[in-house]
């Protein structure tokens, strides 16, 4: 289905913002008006770098090259629809969070790869930091546990390991960022103009942040035997802000403000309207990403599940905080069915396969290619297939493929209702996986609520559109979003009875807990 609509102009007043989504396996640029419908994209997929097994990079120039092929791909679409390009107003920014990048501070230019999320070569690292005096009070103080997931791991590895890397700290001329960190820095054309900030939702993933103060806190850079005075740190800056973040140097939007930013979690969370306590959100992406909005004070998590900041949009407002829960392996599963079993041509079949059969046949999935993250946190485990039996067919293992991040799913949401002591009583979602409706009714059978569905599903890229366009007054404030995005939603409702799901659960709990300890 094609989301994209042509508007007709019928005065030159109609304003646009233009939104940079940078994923993890490509990068997008999008164009939306006041309704928050997108009237021209364009998307680059860009090359992903294994090194060694476990290890996950890309080349920080070809993310901001891609980037700037995009912008000036979909303002070619924008322009042939007989828009005037003055209309947009702003432009945001969305990222993959704590893909890590380290340059030099005077030439700006990349000192390694970027190192993705994803990679796991720090998990020796981790567990030496584990030992670390004062590890067990990390949580407390940035909301996040010790593992290969936040960005601290990265630079330290890089640190530990590139001497182009260690040369450049010696010097002070080391510079530490995050996608949107270093985009923002090389969209304002690097070091001449030295635009180098990052938003609270962003630096919340790196585990220097203190989640109260919403600034980098000397305890945690201690910890990790950080030494400010040979790095540099971008500032932290609220997450919607008229100039903190510059103006594009480059593309034909050049001169157009960059005034918002949000990491992709937080920004589908902005997408999905979740201004309010109480409501959640799924994005079923390459991993996939549960948000649950807590309130203007962080909780923090003792089920195993992270606390973020959800936005900071400033002025008279307070930053809000959520409750993550993020699974490592979600769309990348059926991509690996696609690529390494040969199941399916292409991700988009695999609903229809999983329905050439009624059931999982018995089989049960666990998708730890990575390990398994949220609520369980355990590096070791690999994935396993358990209950595979001559009967088994191709459309079994489909199944249990898409059921595996539905079971993940129910797990973490049974946590965000222990910590927050609320249930939620329905789940927004979004992301490619979103598109199986066997998916998302599976979902709602396992979890007992309702999943909503817009029919627009760039939540993510509208809300960073919404961060940049709050700060120049396209929308006056939240309360004019509340009609954006609300046409042709689909709710699945659940269709299986408590006894059941719980029963399905149990086995999916119980294959977790043998797929232990196979990475060691």
């Amino acid at each position: 289905m094609n989301f994209l609509r042509k508007v007709t102009m019928g005065s030159t007043q109609e304003v646009f913002v233009g939104s940079i989504d940078q994923g993890t396996t490509s990068s997008r640029f999008l164009i939306f008006n006041k309704r928050g419908e997108p009237v021209a994209s364009h998307q680059l997929e860009f090359k992903q770098i294994y090194p060694h097994p476990g290890w996950h990079e890309h080349d920080p120039l070809e993310i901001v090259s891609s980037v700037e092929k995009c912008i000036d791909g979909a303002v070619q679409q924008f322009q042939d629809q007989g828009h005037n390009i003055n209309t947009i107003k702003a432009v945001g920014i969305t990222n993959q969070r704590e893909t890590t990048v380290l340059w030099n501070k005077e030439t700006g230019e990349p000192l390694y790869n970027a190192i993705v999320w994803t990679d796991l070569r720090t998990q020796a690292l981790v567990r030496k930091l584990k030992h670390r005096l004062g590890a067990d009070k990390l949580t407390d103080i940035c909301g996040l546990p010790l593992s290969t997931y936040p960005s601290v791991g990265k630079l330290l590895w890089l640190l530990e390991n590139e001497p182009k890397v260690k040369d450049a700290y010696e010097k002070g001329v080391l510079a530490f960022g995050t996608i949107d960190a270093w985009l923002v820095y090389k969209l304002n054309g690097g070091p001449k103009r030295n635009i180098f900030v990052s938003d609270p939702s962003n630096a919340s993933r790196t585990m220097f942040m203190n989640l109260n103060t919403l600034e980098y806190d000397d305890s945690l850079l201690d910890f990790f035997r950080i030494d400010t005075s040979k790095i540099h740190l971008p500032k932290i800056v609220h997450s919607s802000d008229s100039s903190a973040y510059g103006s594009l140097t480059s593309t034909v939007l050049k001169g157009v403000p960059i005034t918002g930013c949000l990491g992709d979690q937080s920004a589908a969370l902005v997408g999905q309207k979740g201004f309010t306590p109480g409501l959640g959100k799924n994005t079923y992406g390459t991993g996939s990403f549960i948000l649950y909005n807590v309130g203007d004070k962080p909780v923090i998590s003792t089920h195993g599940l992270l606390t973020t900041v959800a936005f900071d949009f400033g002025g008279n407002t307070k930053p809000m905080y959520a409750l993550e829960g993020s699974i490592a392996v979600a769309g990348s599963s059926v991509k690996f069915l696609v690529d390494n079993f040969g199941f399916i041509d292409k991700s988009s079949e695999i609903s229809q396969l999983a329905e050439t059969v009624e059931d999982n046949g018995g089989v049960t999935f666990v998708t730890a290619f990575s390990g398994l993250f949220a609520p369980y946190w355990i590096d070791d485990a690999r994935g396993t297939i358990f209950g595979i039996t001559a009967y088994t067919k191709r459309g079994h293992i489909a199944r249990a493929t898409l059921e595996a991040t539905c079971f993940q799913t129910k797990a973490i949401l049974v946590a965000m209702e222990k910590d927050s002591g609320h249930k939620l009583s329905e789940l927004a979602v979004d992301g490619g996986m979103c598109n199986s409706d066997l998916c998302m009714q599976t979902q709602s059978d396992l979890i007992g609520i309702p999943v909503k569905r817009p029919a627009m599903r760039e939540t993510t890229a509208l809300g960073a559109a919404i961060a940049a366009g709050l700060a120049v007054g396209v929308w006056d404030s939240i309360d004019e979003l509340k009609d954006v995005n609300i046409e042709g939603s689909s709710v699945f409702k659940p269709a299986m009875s408590k006894q059941e799901s719980d029963q399905q659960f149990a086995r999916w709990q119980k294959a977790v807990e043998m797929s232990k300890g196979w990475a060691n």
